[in-house]
């Protein structure tokens, strides 16, 4: 997927394998590429690596302490982080956070919290969604009432990811009942530890712990820690969540799914040859690789964008949209390339003469198609997105 890279970008990708070579566990990047789950200290260990590097907050200002670097270098080093099976940076402080803090916080709170996020003092999750509030945040009714110098705040958040790792969480509340469900919202930075927080488990179908219910009962939280101004929530959320929506568009991570699909497809067999050959199968990793080339295009335009101070506009949802089918299908074709042996559940099961494309991909695979089923629902359902960028041109055409 080759774009018209300088010497410069060449220079760039070479300098970001030397690094990846030299800091990258073959440990860690086999726990990512088999799919296996990372540990909290996992995640440390490599936040630690690309901070001491400089390389931790590659959208962030240099001002605000981060490498503030062009659209192709994000892109050749996020590419060949993910071809390397490096951990995804854990988003939520440096992703979502951050760029909200340096556009709409105060400068103590941007002087307080934005190195807390680069040294890895907090770990930040994200309360948006409740049982009631998913594809419509708007109907969130988490209450925040002011008491004096605190809010005081009560509900529930649910599907907050590695909630159970973090000690801080920002948290969109309602604070003013009485109006326009997107109108009474306010942006608010709550310390997990404060009394009143239970962090609940959720155990997904393969047993292990992802995402989490919070619980609030009267938790107290200092005004000071209010984003912007009370009840103009809803503008940074929005704000926050074009950032989080290109992000899950995951280019390096399909170029990478898409590498290990031909792998498999290249040892596996059907009717005796190897199934890349298969005009059918040949034909669906042909489509999804165009696919792929015209999404990085439109994602490098987005990017750009954001590079210059802009919010990701509209073409954030459809870059959410088109970037998580890739992904579905990527993994797809993976699952289907292994065949029987994508059964973890059931290995006992497959014949045991069968060939094994790479034992080490089945489990993997398997592991990775059903994770990323979630893909098409969070930030943001592919059915909600598809309504929003339906009504936007709807107004642009009146």
């Amino acid at each position: 997927m080759d774009l018209n890279f300088t010497a410069e970008d060449h220079a760039f990708r070479a300098e970001v394998k030397a690094f990846l070579a030299e800091k990258l566990p073959a440990a860690l990047a086999d726990k990512v590429r088999l799919n296996q789950g990372l540990s909290k200290e996992d995640h440390d260990f490599w936040h630690s690596q690309l901070n001491a590097r400089g390389w931790l907050a590659t959208n962030w200002p240099k001002r605000f302490g981060g490498a503030e670097w062009g659209t192709v270098q994000r892109h050749i080093y996020e590419e060949e982080c993910a071809l390397a099976h490096a951990p995804r940076v854990v988003p939520f402080g440096l992703a979502m956070l951050g760029p909200v803090l340096q556009k709409f916080g105060s400068e103590a709170q941007q002087a307080h919290w934005l190195p807390r996020i680069l040294n890895g003092q907090d770990w930040w999750c994200q309360g948006y969604s409740e049982p009631g509030a998913g594809s419509d945040l708007a109907a969130l009714q988490t209450r925040a009432l002011r008491d004096g110098d605190h809010y005081v705040v009560n509900g529930q958040k649910t599907w907050t990811t590695l909630g159970q790792h973090a000690n801080m969480i920002f948290c969109l509340v309602r604070t003013d009942p009485d109006a326009k469900k997107q109108e009474g919202i306010s942006f608010l930075l709550i310390d997990m530890d404060t009394p009143g927080i239970e962090v609940r488990p959720i155990t997904l179908i393969d047993g292990g712990v992802e995402v989490n219910e919070v619980w609030f009962t009267d938790v107290r939280v200092p005004v000071e820690n209010l984003v912007g101004a009370e009840n103009k929530g809803w503008t940074y959320a929005k704000y926050l969540l074009t950032h989080e929506r290109t992000n899950i568009a995951g280019v390096g991570f399909s170029r990478a799914g898409l590498d290990t699909v031909k792998r498999i497809a290249i040892r596996a067999r059907s009717g005796g040859r190897p199934l890349i050959e298969n005009p059918h199968f040949a034909a669906r990793v042909a489509q999804v690789e165009i696919d792929l080339m015209a999404m990085s295009t439109t994602n490098l335009r987005i990017v750009s964008k954001a590079a210059a101070g802009q919010a990701p506009g509209i073409e954030s949802s459809l870059l959410k949209i088109k970037g998580t089918q890739i992904r579905q299908e990527i993994t797809d074709l993976a699952r289907r390339a292994v065949g029987p042996h994508a059964m973890p559940f059931a290995s006992d099961g497959v014949d045991g003469n069968a060939p094994v494309p790479d034992p080490l991909d089945a489990g993997a695979v398997a592991a990775s198609y059903f994770n990323n089923r979630k893909l098409s629902i969070f930030g943001g359902s592919n059915e909600i997105q598809r309504e929003i960028y339906a009504k936007q041109m709807m107004r642009d055409a009146k």
